[in-house]
Formats: structure tokens, sequence, C-alpha cells
């Protein structure tokens, strides 16, 4: 006679796991290299045959689109910044001053430069800011942005309200000739974008990356697997301050000006506006809605100047209704349990 089975013992309450979240094996890792080296062989192609004109949104689209990508860092960790304005502002001004002042030609330098110089200016808010959640984060950063514009609309050593102009950029020495200017710009953007892309997406599966999703579900659970919350949290805010001074330092490579816009708090809504749109399961979503965002802005200035942001927000509210994971859930294939 055999004695019965003891029964298993019921999952812990509140869908906790017996363990710390494990990091995607290795093998994932080598899949997101494959996947980065195809889009951006993908990219490269699609800038060589689209129009100028699509290239230059295009490239514009994938600058701003790293700062909103940021903000995606962020809500994995369970908040939302809505000042990234401020580090927008910081790469794109110190790239600027650089390439006026320091004779620093060179377009991946300078990125790299201005996603240095706005990883500074927010590293001293980082410890201050993790300290708090919700409406007091948002409007802690967004106050900081706004200082910031205040401050460039009143120094006039940096142009002012009018803010002052950027020539065109150099690679490695090389300075490319008039008719492919536009797409070498276009290639570097790309080749930066993707590679910054393919970290980020593993990040957020390695071992912090999948901590930070558990900071936003439970804190307390968090702090008992022995990982300091506010840590995460402002370690998060300093990759995407990096991410936002790179994206800043693009821009204005594409655009050839800077004005204290950069940190006003209508674009920092833009950079949430794209983030909330993708959500966060996805990088190639987040890209993609800033694409969407700068399509729009650009046909409905020539259409519909008055109103496009009435159907742009009509249109947000309805993917907060029926996708309230955004755009990327219909991206990602997500296994639940039976």
């Amino acid at each position: 006679m055999t004695t019965p089975e003891a029964p298993a013992a019921p999952p812990p309450r509140g869908g906790a796991t017996s363990g710390p979240a494990k990091p995607v094996p290795r093998w994932h890792w080598m899949s997101t290299v494959l996947a980065t080296a195809a889009g951006l062989a993908f990219l490269l192609a699609a800038g060589a045959l689209a129009p100028r004109w699509l290239t230059s949104l295009a490239t514009l689209a994938l600058a701003n689109g790293l700062v909103s990508l940021g903000i995606v860092v962020m809500m994995r960790s369970g908040v939302v910044p809505f000042g990234q304005g401020l580090v927008f502002a910081s790469g794109g001004y110190a790239a600027a001053l650089l390439f006026n002042k320091a004779g620093i030609t060179d377009m991946v330098l300078l990125s790299a430069l201005g996603g240095a110089a706005a990883s500074l200016v927010a590293a001293p808010f980082a410890p201050l800011l993790a300290r708090y959640r919700g409406i007091f984060f948002a409007m802690l950063t967004l106050a900081l942005s706004m200082v910031l514009y205040g401050l460039l609309m009143k120094t006039e050593t940096l142009g002012g309200s009018d803010g002052f102009n950027v020539s065109r950029g150099t690679l490695f020495g090389w300075k490319p000739p008039d008719g492919a200017a536009h797409y070498t710009l276009w290639a570097v953007t790309s080749a930066i974008v993707c590679l910054l892309a393919g970290w980020v997406r593993i990040y957020c599966h390695s071992q912090r990356g999948l901590l930070s999703l558990g900071v936003r579900d439970n804190e307390l659970r968090v702090e008992y697997l022995g990982t300091s919350v506010a840590n995460i949290v402002a370690w998060n805010y300093l990759i995407a301050a990096a991410l936002g001074g790179v994206g800043g330092a693009l821009a204005v490579l594409a655009l050839g000006h800077i004005d204290p816009n950069f940190s006003y708090w209508t674009t920092s809504g833009e950079f949430v506006f794209v983030a909330i749109l993708a959500g966060h399961h996805s990088v190639v979503a987040v890209l993609a809605s800033s694409f969407l965002l700068e399509l729009v802005r650009s046909f409905s200035s020539a259409y519909f100047p008055n109103t496009w942001q009435l159907a742009l927000g009509l249109f947000l509210l309805l993917v907060i209704r029926f996708l309230p994971d955004g755009l990327g859930a219909l991206l990602v294939a997500r296994r639940r349990p039976a």
C-alpha cells in the first residue's frame, strides 16, 4: 500500500516567485546582436532609397526616439519623468558649444560627449529623485527642466531666446560633400541609435533590468531580495539621461540649430507621449512611435495646423483604452501560464 503524496505547496500570494528573476540566457544576447545588425542594414538601405526629406525627418525621429527610450527605461521601474528636456537640452548645448568653441566637429564624438554632459548634469539630482514616486517625481523633473529653460533664455552668451547655429559635422576627420551630407548623418544616427537600442534591450533583460519591473510592481519585495530600490531608480535615471543627451546632440546635428525650446515643457511632453504610445515591451515600437509623431507633425503643418494635436491626442486615448501596454504589445507575444 502506497502512501499518498503530499499536495504541492500553494504559490505565494500576490504572484511572487520562489526566487529572484533570472536573466535571459546568453543566446538571447546573440539574437539581440543579430537583430541590431539586421535593423541597421535595413535603415541604411532604406535611407539610400528614400527621398531626402523623408531621410531628414527620420533622422530627427531617431534622435528624439532615444530620449523616449530613456523614459521607457524609467517606466519599467514605475516612474515617468516629465522633464527629459533637461538632459535633451544639456546634450544638445554641450555638442553645439564644443562644435563652435572647441572645434570638435566629429559627429560620433559629439554624440558621446553630449551623452556624458547630460549624465553629469543629471548625476547630482539622481539620489534626490530616487526617493520620490508618482506625481512628485514627474513634477520635480519638470521643474528642473524649466529651471534650465529659464537660465538658457536669460544667458546671452548662449544665444538667449534665439539660440545659435551649428555647421555640418565630420566623420572621423572626413567632411562629406554637399550631396552626401544628409545620408552620412542618417547613417551615423542609425548606427548610434541601433547600438544603443540593442544595449537597452540587453539591459532590460538583465538581472537589474528585470528587478526594475519588480520595483514597479512591489518595492518592498525587491528590498527583501537585498537590492536597493533607490539605487535601481537612480541608475535608470542616469541611463535615461545619457540616452537623452545623445539624442539631443544628434538632434542638433540634424537641425543645425539649438535654442532654449529644447528644454521647454512641451518638448518633454512629446517625449512622454511617444513613450506612453509605444509602451515598455518593445524597443522597436518606441522608435516607430517617434517616427509616427514626426510624420504626423510634418504633414499636419500643411493640411490642418491648428487641430493636429487633437487628432493625435484622440489616437493616444484610443491606444490607452484598448492597448494599455502600448503599441509594443502588438509586437511582442507574451505567454501567460494557464
